[in-house]
């Protein structure tokens, strides 16, 4: 039967052929890729963290994603430098994970990253000295209040986002890179966002985008340069995760908690050098890549004026 089906395909025009080929290969490049995602998403086993040392960094700890990391990174026994702003918040996060793991180290840091971070960077230097540092989860970031248009940001907003998102994680990862390379080893997570990569354009949230396509490509970079070096480079990229900063307050299917997004986030760290680790957001993103842009364009600028309008009527009730 077998011969019979390839006599009949050598009896049809080439063309006939070709298009067989052509939609065989296709046929088999979706299958490798489907079974390869139900592998990395259900089945592949994540890395001993402890095995790039003994201590983590968790920049802006004391909230939203960066305290789920903290704390299921104490989970997995590493002992931890918070990095922030807040000495309350740091002392409640700190307190709240030896509670609860017992026999876990932890170093609080000082460091206003929408200041000077040339004293900042100085005082995690002096924490990390000595220190097996294998773990930095660069999570500080902030996005605006509401959604606005470009002319409409004021001066310190568009300070914040630059220094904060762009110059924070650049600087932390300068002062905590060169202990790796002498190592030669370290994991290194860079917290991008959908709004940079998975959707053409971020509509009333031009600057934050842009400085998430920033992380993007500097991990990309990073991950390059110092692959052969024993150092794993990532940008991980989060869609809606109930968080503060998102302005949502409940988790669902598609919007995980802060908990939840980092208890998937553990199993990808040292992988790929781009992912995202809560799997329905991925089934989003293929989605979104399915779609004409043009279509997604006119959506989010659509739901970003909606939130531009709520956020206006907020602020004029205060003011009132």
């Amino acid at each position: 039967m077998e011969l019979c089906f390839l006599e009949q395909l050598k009896s049809q025009p080439c063309w006939v052929t070709v298009l067989f080929a052509f939609g065989f290969f296709s046929v088999l490049k979706s299958s490798l890729a489907f079974l390869k995602w139900v592998y990395v998403s259900f089945l592949r086993p994540g890395k001993n963290l402890k095995k790039y040392g003994s201590w983590a960094i968790v920049t802006g700890p004391t909230d939203g994603i960066g305290k789920g990391f903290a704390f299921q990174l104490a989970k997995r026994g590493l002992n931890l430098i918070l990095v922030g702003r807040n000495p309350a918040k740091l002392s409640e996060v700190s307190d709240a994970i030896k509670a609860k793991f017992g026999k876990i180290q932890i170093k609080n840091v000082i460091v206003d990253f929408s200041g000077d971070l040339s004293e900042g960077i100085v005082r995690i230097t002096e924490a990390i000295e000595g220190l097996d540092v294998g773990v930095l989860i660069n999570n500080v970031g902030v996005s605006y209040p509401y959604a606005r248009y470009f002319h409409e940001l004021d001066e310190e907003l568009l300070k914040s986002l630059i220094k904060i998102n762009i110059e924070g994680t650049t600087k932390v990862t300068h002062a905590v890179l060169p202990g790796m390379i002498k190592r030669k080893k370290g994991a290194i997570v860079n917290i991008g966002s959908g709004a940079a990569i998975v959707i053409p354009s971020d509509p009333l949230y031009a600057v934050y985008a842009a400085t998430k396509a920033y992380i993007d490509q500097f991990s990309r970079c990073l991950y390059v340069e110092y692959k052969g070096k024993g150092i794993d480079v990532q940008c991980q990229v989060p869609l809606y995760v109930a968080t503060k900063m998102a302005s949502i307050k409940r988790s669902s299917f598609f919007v995980p908690s802060t908990d939840g997004y980092a208890r998937a986030a553990m199993r990808w760290i040292g992988y790929e050098p781009r992912c995202t680790p809560y799997w329905p957001h991925s089934v989003l993103w293929g989605l979104a890549v399915s779609i004409p842009e043009s279509i997604i364009d006119a959506w989010r600028l659509r739901m970003c004026l909606g939130i531009r309008k709520k956020g206006q009527l907020k602020d004029s009730r205060k003011n009132e």
